[in-house]
């Protein structure tokens, strides 16, 4: 058959806003579940969802972790085999809140003013809402498959130790695909609500963690030392140096593909400074470019920014056991994120340049060796990016342009990490997209207070994946 004669036609507005209005209420329930990381107790959602699966015929498995909290759901539904299976994937975990700065109750899944509040609204149980309805309905319908679905609630996506990797390692069998969705690109909404471009993420930076300690002597608050001598003032000013720091401009090939996408649809200036970026012949071109690109793209200056070096952060500190103490150690954390390549004995000697003090330990913050950590980040900063060319790409660029009539599909790098890379280290593509328009508002809240994803934006959201998992799946 040809795509024509396999593609549905459009649903009417209502049917469309009933279905997407079962994608709403199942957020709302979703989101009233407590699944904040730190502790990312995900076993409750994981029971809801079986008791929405298993009735439609799906084939159900929960896989706790060891530390008896985090609870990977599975639901498959079976095809004729015909063709490998098709993943859908999304964290149900989500970071805690500061409940004393939200004007609703985070865990609550309230709707106000058109759009639905709580924590994980548009990080990522909103996500979780859209792909769990899509492979539901597929069930409903009662649609004839060439190729098993496979939908997968993820636990500890949320910087946990039995995430993804701890899953396939032990459970690669229930989760292997011809290729994937997850989290990732944004579908960029205008002031004016329109959609214009849709970014799917290929590759993802990687998040990497370290901790910096200085040690110094300790005693009495009323005879300080010298501030070489203590702990505290050593690390003040080496975070001091870190914090006005921000490390050069790189072009990796998958934000070289996206800046190249980027330039039929970009304004003039734009479109030259990209130019002269990708021609840059020496480093300090490179580094005027892309520096000129970020203070010409205003909306988009943070998100530029990022894709177009590593990044880091001080996300953390700890010091002192009591106000008259001196303390003899303190500790930061810092937080980058990597561009493909990038190696973390390159940013751990970056680091310790910018602190310029040798004898504060800068280490991976990590559960295994510091050896297994350099290791396993090494493999999977090489993982090469997912292609283009595949039936699942294609599927979602053309029922995007169903949807959204006048937007263009970009391939890009996620500034951010998520749990993809179990399935791109066994080179299984993986596309990353949160699948509703976001304006800048939404993405300003991500991790942050009265986080919220807009009602109509899940309504076209959940119609865009139903129809690009259909139009892969059935036979």
């Amino acid at each position: 058959m040809t795509v024509a004669e396999t593609a549905r036609p459009p649903q009417s507005d209502t049917a469309a806003q009933s279905e997407g209005d079962k994608t709403v209420a199942l957020l709302q329930k979703l989101i009233s579940f407590d699944t904040s990381n730190a502790p990312g107790d995900t076993r409750a959602l994981a029971e809801y969802l079986k008791s929405l699966f298993a009735p439609l015929g799906a084939e159900v498995d929960i896989f706790v972790a060891p530390n008896g909290k985090a609870a990977h759901f599975v639901a498959r539904l079976r095809g004729d085999g015909s063709k490998k299976p098709v993943l859908l994937a999304a964290h149900a975990d989500v970071v805690p809140v500061e409940r004393e700065k939200w004007t609703v109750e985070p865990f609550a899944g309230v709707e106000k003013d058109g759009f639905i509040y709580g924590r994980g609204a548009m990080d990522f149980k909103g996500g979780l809402a859209v792909f769990a309805r899509a492979v539901m309905r597929l069930a409903e319908e009662k649609t004839p498959l060439a190729r098993d679905v496979i939908f997968l609630a993820e636990a500890d996506e949320e910087q946990g130790q039995y995430n993804t990797g701890w899953l396939a390692k032990d459970h690669w069998d229930k989760i292997d695909a011809e290729f994937a969705l997850n989290e990732g690109g944004y579908v960029v909404q205008g002031r004016d609500g329109s959609v214009r471009q849709i970014n799917v993420t290929t590759a993802d930076k990687l998040s990497a963690t370290f901790t910096l300690k200085a040690t110094g002597r300790s005693g009495h608050s009323s005879r300080p030392f010298p501030p070489d001598e203590m702990a505290n003032s050593r690390l003040i000013a080496a975070l001091a140096r870190l914090a006005g720091h921000d490390p050069k401009v790189k072009v990796v090939p998958a934000s070289a593909a996206y800046f190249r996408a980027l330039l039929p649809i970009s304004s003039v200036q734009v479109a030259a400074d990209i130019t002269a970026l990708l021609n840059a012949r020496s480093d300090d071109d490179l580094q005027a470019a892309g520096n000129r690109l970020v203070s010409d793209s205003s909306g988009d200056g943070l998100l530029l920014h990022a894709l177009l070096r590593d990044t880091m952060v001080i996300t953390m500190i700890e010091a002192g056991i009591k106000p008259n103490v001196i303390p003899g150690e303190a500790r930061a954390v810092v937080n980058t994120r990597l561009l493909p390549g990038t190696t973390t004995d390159q940013m751990i000697a970056e680091i310790k340049q910018v602190i310029a003090d040798p004898d504060i330990d800068v280490s991976i913050m990590t559960q295994m060796s510091q050896k297994e950590a350099r290791d396993a980040y090494l493999k999977r900063t090489n993982a090469p990016a997912s292609p283009v060319n595949t039936a699942l790409y294609a599927a979602l660029e053309r029922n995007a342009k169903q949807i959204w009539k006048r937007a263009v599909l970009v391939p890009t790098l996620f500034e951010a990490g998520t749990d993809a890379m179990a399935w791109r280290e066994r080179n299984v593509p993986v596309y990353g997209i949160y699948p509703y328009p976001l304006d800048d508002d939404i993405l300003s809240r991500m991790h942050g207070n009265d986080e919220r994803i807009g009602v109509e934006q899940l309504r076209q959201g959940s119609e865009w994946i139903y129809n690009t998992l259909r139009e892969v799946a059935k036979k």
